[in-house]
């Protein structure tokens, strides 16, 4: 039985996570959840699982937790996470967070001679030297959540020690896909956030409808796989069946295809190198008929073009790309600035901050609030 910590238990990741626990009680048992600000789902989470600590990282006076759940050490605030990913029994800990406060609890957990289960693209967009510098050291490398990066991991096993030459990294192209540049510079929220195969929160949604979600994943991907950007090629296939694929030397290409459901990348992370029945259907080729790939266009989507260039400046740049992106959809939600100015703000964050070091996490950290403040002002 594997024991397991789930940071980020309430959102969509978590929760199917504790799915595939449900479905495998022998297999799995919860010692620790985390969630944001959801209590009253994190309070159900906490009586059907019984882990041994729980936490919000927004805060709970110790009088609000329910009676029944005071056999589970409650905690609060930075010091939750930190619990849940270096001081519990977990063999795993599965880090679903949002945002760059995942990169402090890949580290925590990673320090502690964890194994993690990775769904935050930030930890290795902002500090991917930092992360694959100390997996190496411990001898414990991640194994990627997000349904691209798990499809080219599980292809890589068949890879038999042959270097791949190129990374293949499908998008779905994602709401806007046929839309005009006129159009979609005038995409209001609503219209941004009907993602037409994925249910995901609102600013990967976003993220998504102007593939900025892609140009982290090409930032990801560049570190989980030691790949050179420029042999990360974005492929846009609106079916999202081919989840990604890896080409070798010799031509061939091994793609892995799935429904768009992420119990199959949680559950291939969760049971390494198992496979363990997730609930998920195998696709009906014969209802597929066929299947389309095309190239992105740069001119409409511009956050593919400035995630290469963050990734050739090196030091903080895919940091500021990060952060500056993050504010500009938070503004983009509020309806206070234009789907278009979300590229154009991160564009000129990138250009004011040219330069910043990211040598540790305090630098780092600090990147991230320069270019948040850019982007407001």
């Amino acid at each position: 039985m594997k024991k397991i910590a789930i940071l980020g238990s309430t959102g969509s990741i978590g929760t199917q996570a504790l799915d595939i626990c449900r479905r495998h009680p022998d297999r799995y048992r919860v010692v620790a959840l985390t969630a944001r600000g959801s209590r009253d789902k994190l309070f159900d989470q906490v009586r059907e699982f019984r882990p041994e600590m729980a936490g919000l990282t927004e805060g709970i006076d110790s009088s609000e937790i329910p009676e029944d759940l005071k056999f589970c050490r409650w905690m609060t605030g930075k010091e939750a996470l930190k619990a849940a990913a270096a001081e519990t029994d977990a063999e795993q800990v599965l880090v679903s967070i949002v945002g760059i406060a995942g990169l402090q609890s890949v580290m925590d957990a990673l320090e502690a001679g964890k194994q993690v289960l990775l769904a935050n693209k930030e930890a290795l967009v902002t500090g991917g030297h930092l992360v694959t510098d100390m997996a190496r050291r411990k001898g414990k490398p991640i194994l990627p959540v997000d349904s691209e990066h798990s499809a080219i991991f599980q292809c890589l096993q068949a890879a038999g020690g042959n270097r791949p030459e190129k990374i293949l990294l499908t998008a779905s192209g994602g709401p806007f896909r046929t839309w005009d540049r006129e159009r979609i510079e005038k995409a209001t929220p609503a219209e941004a956030l009907k993602h037409p195969n994925w249910n995901m929160g609102a600013k990967i949604t976003v993220d998504s409808a102007s593939m900025f979600n892609k140009g982290l994943e090409i930032m990801e991907a560049r570190w989980l796989f030691d790949m050179p950007e420029d042999r990360i090629q974005v492929v846009v296939h609106p079916e999202s069946i081919v989840h990604s694929a890896v080409v070798f030397r010799d031509g061939a290409v091994l793609a892995q295809l799935g429904l768009p459901d992420m119990r199959v990348p949680i559950g291939y992370a969760m049971a390494y190198p198992e496979r363990l029945e997730t609930g998920v259907k195998e696709p009906d080729l014969f209802a597929l008929g066929s299947l389309t790939f095309t190239e992105p266009d740069e001119e409409k989507f511009p956050a593919l073009r400035l995630a290469r260039e963050a990734l050739r400046a090196g030091g903080a740049a895919c940091t500021v790309f990060n952060g500056a992106n993050e504010e500009a959809v938070a503004a983009f939600l509020r309806e206070e600035i234009p789907f278009g100015e979300i590229a154009r703000r991160v564009e000129k964050a990138l250009e004011a901050l040219a330069g910043l070091k990211a040598d540790s996490i305090g630098e780092i950290m600090d990147a991230d609030r320069k270019a948040r403040e850019i982007v407001r002002k």
